[in-house]
């Protein structure tokens, strides 16, 4: 029933701009942080941003600050990654992933199936 569920992926040019989004269901943004994170071929998976339960608190990887945002809405159970001035070096497979408060990965996590992104010309 705990779910998270990621969409918003497709091709955009280099400099463009795409929303993911990360729809939660079975539990509520009150109690659980939400990470993005994203696996390109034959790399490892790497953090790019978390918002804390409160939605107080915000981290970005250094490759994507300034350029990512992380955002959610609570009425919609749904957080959101503005990525903007993308480059290719974002192309991969960007997964949503709800910890137990903190921004902190345990073994009760619930993670996406993920959404593709391509920034390609």
């Amino acid at each position: 029933q705990l779910r998270v569920v990621e969409s918003g992926g497709g091709l955009v040019q280099p400099g463009g701009s795409l929303r993911l989004s990360c729809a939660a269901s079975g539990f509520s943004l009150d109690y659980y942080a939400i990470g993005w994170f994203r696996q390109a071929p034959g790399k490892e998976r790497e953090g790019v941003s978390c918002i804390s339960s409160s939605g107080a608190y915000t981290n970005y990887a250094d490759s994507v600050k300034g350029r990512f945002t992380i955002s959610r809405d609570v009425a919609k159970n749904t957080v959101y990654l503005q990525m903007n001035s993308l480059k290719p070096e974002d192309t991969a497979i960007y997964y949503c992933a709800a910890f137990e408060g903190v921004c902190v990965e345990g073994p009760n996590d619930y993670w996406g199936q993920g959404t593709q992104v391509t920034v390609s010309s």
